[in-house]
């Protein structure tokens, strides 16, 4: 797994639960064509909003980025945000072949960390 923030973790420092995490599973379609500049772009504008908790990202087969966020008016903030929405028309016209975006309440957390 890529680590995306600057810390010992790749995990994001999500507070105690409840918070909500928007998790989005995609295909990407052949070649970059801007892909990773605009998806470094959106990490960097997602953490300036209001709300925005953390991200983890992974990529195989299928990429699954879990972007956390404190409330459901947050997500729907960054949903609409203008440069969100360039980056969402993009996905679909020429970066993804299919994708899913699932939004669930975390509720409860366990972690384990190795010394």
């Amino acid at each position: 797994m890529k680590k995306i923030e600057n810390r010992s973790t790749p995990f994001a420092a999500t507070p105690k639960p409840p918070y909500y995490a928007v998790i989005f599973t995609s295909v990407r379609a052949e070649g970059d064509r801007g892909y990773v500049q605009m998806a470094s772009r959106m990490v960097e504008l997602a953490r300036k909003q209001e709300g925005f908790l953390g991200v983890e990202s992974a990529r195989e087969e299928i990429g699954i980025t879990v972007s956390y966020w404190r409330d459901r008016e947050s997500i729907e903030r960054w949903k609409t945000d203008a440069e969100h929405r360039i980056a969402q028309k993009y996905g679909k016209e020429k970066w993804y072949t299919a994708y899913r975006i699932r939004i669930a309440k975390v509720e409860e957390e366990k972690r384990f960390e190795s010394k």
